[in-house]
């Protein structure tokens, strides 16, 4: 009876694993690269759901195709995780998403074994402290509509060849340690007009002339060293709905400025634009303006939104007058 029994129970056992096996739907190369990957960042606790006693498509960070059951998300976020992003992050072939964020250990430079992703969507390597220049082989990823390395150290010139993503919505390069010019490449994208993020660098020169025959959205190149005429980026026909250009050195009559009817925030404060406000500012639906610390004179129009803002939106110009500063002398 004793070998009768053993032998049931081992073949209870033999019947739960190959039960097991045949209903894990992780592929199999897909589940040896996460474990490689977990390796290299030292085994975090981040990932302990990560055994490879278990099926990785219910594994935390990851998120499986239903269909094809390869891995097509990554989203490390918000850990405690040390080292630099694994070269074998590009061993996942069917990746559209990948995300390293809120990731304040995480250091060295952005792999070029990325460029393997060849069906990736959404790139997001933010609030890390990665570093050395933005690598011109990101121009390759053709698939991408989202790439954002914002909040990093990342250092050097912006890769003119950032412009050949012809399906990108929006491009975030904010809050790093970028220098040198914008290129001019930035106003010739071959597909899409994406958002530009460029603030807080120390971005230098003129604004391309070439972003003038663009119909973007959002653009933000706030708080960087830019100088001389930004005008051509408005124009009555554009559908440009937010502007920041705020705490630079550009230089242009506001007076002479055109502003689209889509137009709902406008901030150019810091400064040295000369001219009056155009009357045509009245007939804005304006959620947001600051014009503060420039070199603008006359009285401020009255009419539509202009007076629902406080005077730190106005004041600090040479002559400006008017509700809601004090009366036009």
């Amino acid at each position: 009876m004793i070998p009768s029994k053993l032998g049931t129970l081992c073949f209870f056992f033999l019947f739960i694993h190959l039960s097991h096996s045949a209903t894990e739907r992780c592929n199999r190369n897909d589940k040896k690269v996460l474990l490689q990957i977990k390796k290299s960042l030292n085994n975090p606790y981040h990932l302990a759901s990560w055994d490879p006693k278990t099926d990785c498509c219910d594994w935390y960070v990851v998120e499986c195709d239903p269909t094809t059951n390869r891995i097509v998300q990554f989203n490390l976020f918000s850990g405690n995780i040390s080292g630099q992003i694994p070269a074998t992050i590009g061993d996942l072939p069917f990746l559209e998403t990948l995300v390293f964020r809120k990731l304040t250990n995480l250091t060295g430079t952005i792999p070029q074994s990325i460029t393997k992703l060849t069906n990736l969507k959404i790139l997001r390597l933010s609030y890390t402290n990665l570093s050395g220049a933005i690598p011109s082989f990101l121009s390759q990823l053709e698939n991408l509509t989202f790439l954002d390395l914002s909040f990093n150290n990342l250092t050097g010139e912006i890769p003119p060849s950032l412009s050949l993503l012809k399906n990108l919505d929006a491009l975030h390069l904010d809050r790093n340690k970028l220098t040198g010019k914008i290129p001019d490449s930035i106003g010739k994208f071959a597909g899409k007009t994406p958002d530009l993020y460029f603030s807080h660098n120390q971005l230098t020169g003129a604004v391309p002339r070439s972003l003038g025959d663009l119909n973007f959205t959002v653009l933000d190149f706030s708080r960087n060293k830019l100088e001389g005429d930004a005008s051509f980026l408005f124009g009555e026909n554009k559908t440009v709905q937010i502007v920041d250009l705020s705490r630079n050195m550009l230089e242009f009559d506001l007076t002479k400025v055109e502003f689209p009817a889509s137009l709902s925030s406008l901030d150019v404060n810091h400064n040295r634009i000369t001219g009056n406000l155009p009357d045509e500012l009245t007939q804005l639906n304006m959620q947001y303006l600051n014009v503060s610390y420039n070199r603008l004179c006359g009285k401020i129009p009255i009419g539509g939104d202009l007076q629902s803002f406080d005077s730190y939106s106005y004041f600090h110009n040479k002559c400006l007058c008017g509700s809601p500063l004090p009366s036009c002398n």
